[in-house]
């Protein structure tokens, strides 16, 4: 279930041009969706990190913090902590398939761009960064 917006979030969002607007809501969606199908994540909590939308997992410290936000050059962009291999493994596993930003993440032109069954593993991936780390 994709939660109501904290006034500091949803300003965040309020910002965005319309066309950016629309694929970071896309990706705040799927961002729950995914956690609900992840238990061992436990809950999701939306904060601003860096003046961006971030997702963490408080309660369990599974994850990595992910963020949405607009990008300089126009678009936006799903983010992971930089010193993370969530992109780097998430671009090695699929190569070719999207515009990576270096070790911190992927850029999008527009909401078509985004896949639900491709960006759910990046996004399970960070939401379970640690779990894995553990093994």
């Amino acid at each position: 279930m994709t939660p109501t917006f904290a006034p500091d979030v949803k300003a965040v969002f309020d910002a965005a041009c319309p066309d950016d607007r629309a694929g970071m809501l896309a990706l705040r969606q799927l961002v729950f969706e995914v956690a609900d199908q992840t238990p061992e994540a436990g809950k999701i909590v939306e904060v601003l990190r860096w003046g961006q939308p971030s997702y963490i997992t408080p309660d369990t410290k599974s994850g990595t913090t992910i963020r949405i936000a607009e990008v300089e050059a126009g678009g936006f962009g799903l983010f992971a902590h930089c010193q993370t291999t969530v992109i780097s493994d998430y671009a090695t596993h699929f190569p070719g398939q999207d515009r990576i930003d270096g070790n911190r993440g992927i850029l999008f032109a527009g909401k078509d761009q985004i896949d639900p069954a491709r960006h759910g593993l990046l996004i399970r991936s960070a939401l379970t960064y640690h779990l894995k780390k553990e093994n």
